[in-house]
C-alpha cells in the first residue's frame, strides 16, 4: 500500500477530484468519527470523500482525556454492553490497529474505607479485566492488583498518607488524540479517499426530498465547489444540529455539548510511577501520565456558547486543583499549570424516552434520502460508530457493498513498527540521533519515521530539537505540513505537536522558529509569517485572559477576542 502524503498540492487535487464526479459516500466532519467513517467506506471499495471546515481533529477529537478505555465507571451504572464493546476496541487498537499510537497506562485507585470498599471496587475491576480478556483482545495488558497502604505509597509517594487505606491498580490505554485522527485520515487517503481540510460545507444540494450533495467553500483558496454523492454522512459531533440546520430539516435527535477541561503540569510536580483515578462528588478525576507531564481532568458542565473555541474559566481550574489537592501531599498551585485545554463532548439529547437514554452511547439516523447522521458515543468506540454509519449509508446505494473490514486494517505506521522498535538502537547509530529521540519518533509515527528521517538526511539542521520545545525535532514541524495536512502555525503547535499545552509559554517562544521552518512548504511570504505569529500570540493571550475570568460567559467573551486565522 502506498503511503498518502497530505500536502498543499494533494489537498487542492482532492477538492478538484471530489467536484469532478459523483462519489458513493461523502463524509462531513474531520474528527475521529468522520475520519473513521471515511476509512471504513474507502476500505469497502467505495469512492469516498471527506471534508472538514477547520483542521483535522480541531474540535472535540483533539481535546479529550487522551484515553482509550472501557469506561470502568459505566460498570457501576450496569452498562455492560458499552463497556464490553469499548474493551474489545481497546484491545484491537493496542494489539493490531495502532500499536505505535496506543499504549498501556497504569492507574491507581485509592481506597478510603476498610473492608467493604476493597471488595466492592475489587469486584468491579476484576469484572473489567475478565470482560477485556473475554473480548479476545485483552491479553496484552497486566491484570489488576491489590495494594496495601504502604505499597500504594511506594508506587505513588505523592499521595497523603491519610488519603487512602489501600489501593487497587489496573491498566487502561492512552494515545495522542489529534495525532491519531491525522494518522487515520492519511490511512483513508492511502486507500483512495479524497480528503480536504479547511473546506467548509455552506449548504446542501437537494433534488426534491433527496439530499444529493453539498456546497463547499475552500477556506484557503477562496473557491467554491459542488460535491455530489449518493450518500452524505453528517459526522460533525457537537455541530450536528448546526449542520442539520443548513438542510432546513429538524433532526430526529439533538446533540448537547458538555464541557470538559484539563490541566497539564510538569512531571516533577507529582511524584508517582502510576496514573491516578479519584472519585469526586460529580464524577471521576484522572491524573494521567503524559510524557514529561501529567494531565489532570476533567470537568463536566453544560456549554451553549462558542463551540469552536470552548473556554476554561478560573472556576473550572479551581475545581480541578481543589479536588486533586485533596489527595496530594504537595498541593498543586496555579503556578504549576503549564497548559489548559477545554473540549466539548457530544451528548445525545433525545426528544423522547427512546433516545434520551443514549447520552453515553451513539446513534445513527437516516432522516432524509441521501443523508445519514451519526452522533454521540466515545472516542474509544469510533470504529463501531463508523461501521454503523456506513452500514446505514449502503442501504441507499445501488450496488452490492462489501462488509466492514476495519477490524483488520492497521493505520499507516503500524506495519513494521515492532520490528523498527527492536532496531531502534541501530537506527540511532545510523542517524546520529539519541535512541530516546528514535523512540519518541517511533511512538508518534511508527514505521513512517523513515519518511521523517529522510528529511533529516536532506537537511541535517532538521535533526536538531526546537529551541524552546526540545521534545520535538525541527523536522517534525516541516513534516506536519508536507505530509500531515497542517496549513497554519496553530495546526502545528496545537495538534501535530502539543507544544501549546506542554510549555509554560504555551508555544509563543517557538512560534517564530516554527513559522519560518514551515513557510517554504506552505508557500508563505514574510507578511504571512508575521500574520501567523501575531495570530498565534493573540490566541494564546485570549486563552490566558479567559482562564482569569470567573465564569463561562466572561471566559467565552475573552476567548472570542482572538479570531481565527485568515489566509492570504
Amino acid at each position: 500500500m502506498k503511503t498518502a502524503i497530505l500536502g498543499p498540492a494533494q489537498r487542492a487535487e482532492a477538492l478538484a477530484r471530489m467536484a469532478e464526479r459523483e462519489l458513493d459516500i461523502l463524509v462531513v466532519g474531520g474528527g475521529v468519527v468522520g475520519a473513521g467513517t471515511a476509512l471504513d467506506a474507502a476500505t469497502r471499495g467505495l469512492s469516498t470523500g471527506l471534508v472538514e471546515a477547520r483542521d483535522w481533529a480541531s474540535g472535540t477529537s483533539s481535546r479529550s482525556s487522551k484515553l482509550i478505555h472501557g469506561g470502568l465507571r459505566y460498570l457501576e451504572m450496569l452498562d455492560f454492553a458499552l463497556v464490553r464493546e469499548a474493551l474489545k476496541e481497546r484491545g484491537l487498537l493496542l494489539e493490531r490497529l495502532a500499536p505505535h499510537l496506543v499504549k498501556p497506562v497504569p492507574f491507581l485507585y485509592p481506597l478510603q474505607h476498610k473492608g467493604w470498599e476493597r471488595w466492592y471496587a475489587g469486584s468491579g475491576v476484576a469484572l473489567y479485566d475478565a470482560m477485556s480478556v473475554s473480548s479476545g483482545h485483552g491479553r496484552g495488558l497486566p491484570v489488576h492488583r491489590h495494594l496495601s497502604q504502604k505499597r500504594a505509597l511506594r508506587v505513588a509517594p505523592c499521595l497523603k498518607r491519610d488519603a487512602l487505606v489501600g489501593a487497587l491498580q489496573y491498566y487502561d490505554a492512552q494515545m495522542d488524540d489529534a495525532r491519531y485522527v491525522a494518522t487515520m485520515v492519511r490511512t483513508a487517503a492511502a486507500y483512495g479517499a479524497q480528503v480536504a481540510n479547511r473546506a467548509r460545507v455552506v449548504g446542501f444540494l437537494r433534488e426534491g426530498e433527496r439530499v444529493v450533495g453539498v456546497r463547499v467553500e475552500d477556506v484557503e483558496g477562496g473557491g467554491d465547489y459542488e460535491i455530489r454523492a449518493q450518500q452524505i454522512v453528517n459526522a460533525t459531533g457537537v455541530w450536528t444540529d448546526d449542520t442539520q440546520a443548513l438542510i432546513g430539516e429538524r433532526g430526529q435527535f439533538h446533540v448537547r455539548a458538555s464541557k470538559g477541561i484539563h490541566l497539564v503540569v510538569p512531571k516533577d510536580r507529582i511524584h508517582s510511577t502510576t496514573g491516578l483515578i479519584l472519585r469526586t462528588e460529580k464524577s471521576v478525576l484522572f491524573v494521567i501520565p503524559w510524557g514529561r507531564h501529567w494531565i489532570v481532568g476533567t470537568t463536566d458542565t453544560d456549554w451553549d456558547l462558542d463551540k469552536a473555541h470552548p473556554a476554561a474559566s478560573s472556576a473550572d481550574i479551581d475545581y480541578l486543583l481543589e479536588h486533586v489537592n485533596e489527595v496530594l501531599a504537595t498541593p498543586l498551585t496555579r503556578d504549576d499549570v503549564e497548559g489548559v485545554y477545554a473540549g466539548l463532548r457530544p451528548l445525545l439529547a433525545g426528544e423522547s424516552d427512546a433516545t434520551s437514554k443514549l447520552s453515553r452511547e451513539h446513534t445513527v439516523a437516516h432522516p432524509l434520502p441521501g443523508l445519514v447522521v451519526v452522533a454521540g458515543g466515545k472516542y474509544t468506540t469510533y470504529r463501531v460508530m463508523a461501521k454503523d454509519a456506513v452500514d446505514e449509508a449502503v442501504h441507499g446505494l445501488d450496488q452490492r457493498v462489501a462488509d466492514c473490514v476495519t477490524e483488520d486494517v492497521p493505520l499507516v505506521g503500524a506495519e513494521g513498527y515492532k520490528a523498527l522498535w527492536n532496531a531502534r538502537a541501530r537506527i540511532a547509530a545510523r542517524t546520529g540521533l539519541h535512541v530516546a529521540r528514535i523512540e519518541h519518533l517511533l511512538n508518534r509515527y511508527g514505521s513512517l519515521t523513515e519518511e521523517l528521517l529522510e528529511l533529516v538526511v536532506a537537511d541535517p539542521s532538521l535533526g536538531e530539537p526546537l529551541a524552546h520545545a526540545d521534545d520535538y525535532l525541527r523536522a517534525e514541524a516541516v513534516y506536519a505540513c508536507t505530509h500531515e495536512g497542517a496549513r497554519h502555525l496553530d495546526d502545528v503547535l496545537t495538534r501535530r505537536t502539543r507544544i501549546s499545552i506542554e510549555t509554560f509559554d504555551r508555544g509563543t517562544r517557538s512560534a517564530r522558529e516554527v513559522a519560518e521552518l514551515i513557510a517554504p512548504a506552505l508557500g508563505w511570504d514574510e507578511d504571512q509569517v508575521e500574520k501567523e505569529i501575531a495570530h498565534y500570540q493573540k490566541r494564546v493571550e485570549a486563552e490566558r485572559e479567559s482562564q482569569r475570568q470567573p465564569d463561562d460567559l466572561t471566559a467565552d467573551a475573552a476567548r472570542l477576542g482572538a479570531p481565527d486565522i485568515v489566509p492570504l
